[in-house]
């Protein structure tokens, strides 16, 4: 049996007074979503720019004593959902707690641009970044959260030898849906389901490791950079998180996984909800210093992180 703290329990007691995601209006949830995060509390960090990335619209956040090395970050929210907005706070945060700046990368979404639209931004992002004077010449990480998993591990996949490190907490990987976890009830197998299925542009694409990277080969997975496994206990995605973390130790990458015990999908981004969202924060920030230039970081907390931030 799963057991879950009380401010899971009463997130999930939340979403089930809600319409299954199939039922929803798409722009209406997106709209919700953007001006919920408009209301949020947000950390001050030195400078967010806005970028256009060889067309694709991206926000840098600088922090303050900032350190060499940047952070793709790609937003989870089953493809479909969320954007650069959405993650802005948590992006402040990524920022502060890492004292890296953080590329957040607002990819095309399904229903609209199926796949591969979003890894295709997120590689022009890669290649436009590697031939920016200021990020080309700084040490890259990658980092993404569900959906957001997905893209980053399918990132590394597509450019090998470009992060010296990546992150994925929860990441949503697997279309066949093997793992043991999609036997939990509550609806969350039929909404992963609808998920695959508008990120997909054939059926075919759901059996690609370019859209699915749990499916990818041993040969594409070995080369790997090292990496930081994230999982929800209460979350239909740990065995498949858990079982892809232990194969890429098995293949020899250098792999780091935690599962936050009683926490739920989507705790990540919630800090003020979730105080393990803090310590995935800090966890974040020792791993990639720990494969950075310097073996030294900044204080895991950042140095702003109870200063309210005015709209950039």
């Amino acid at each position: 049996m799963v057991r879950l703290f009380p401010a899971a329990r009463r997130a999930i007691e939340a979403d089930r007074a809600e319409p299954p995601v199939w039922e929803a209006d798409i722009a209406a949830k997106r709209d919700l979503a953007r001006k919920t995060a408009a209301a949020e509390a947000k950390e001050e960090v030195a400078e967010v720019t806005g970028i256009d990335a060889d067309g694709v619209l991206c926000r840098l956040y600088t922090p303050e004593d900032v350190r060499e090395g940047v952070i793709v970050h790609l937003h989870g929210g089953g493809f479909v959902f969320n954007d650069v907005d959405v993650h802005d706070a948590a992006c402040r945060r990524l920022a502060n707690r890492t004292g890296l700046r953080v590329l957040s990368v607002d990819y095309r979404r399904p229903p609209e641009h199926c796949y591969p639209a979003a890894p295709d931004d997120v590689d022009t992002v890669i290649g436009w970044m590697r031939g920016d004077q200021l990020l080309g010449t700084l040490p890259a990480y990658v980092h993404g959260d569900s959906a957001g998993g997905n893209l980053a591990l399918v990132a590394a996949l597509r450019n090998p030898g470009v992060f010296a490190a990546m992150v994925l907490v929860y990441p949503f990987l697997d279309p066949s849906m093997s793992t043991a976890g999609y036997a939990m009830e509550d609806g969350w197998r039929e909404e992963a389901v609808w998920y695959w299925k508008q990120y997909a542009a054939t059926a075919a694409d759901l059996r690609d490791p370019d859209l699915g990277p749990y499916l990818a080969s041993d040969e594409q997975l070995r080369d790997l950079p090292p990496t930081l496994v994230v999982s929800a206990e209460g979350d239909i995605l740990t065995a498949e998180n858990e079982d892809f973390a232990l194969r890429l130790a098995d293949l020899g990458v250098e792999v780091v996984a935690f599962r936050a015990v009683g926490q739920i999908h989507g705790f990540w981004r919630h800090g003020p909800t979730f105080p393990a969202a803090e310590s995935v924060m800090a966890m974040t920030g020792a791993f990639v210093n720990q494969h950075g230039p310097n073996q030294h970081g900044p204080n895991q907390h950042g140095p702003n992180q109870h200063r309210p931030a005015g709209h950039p």
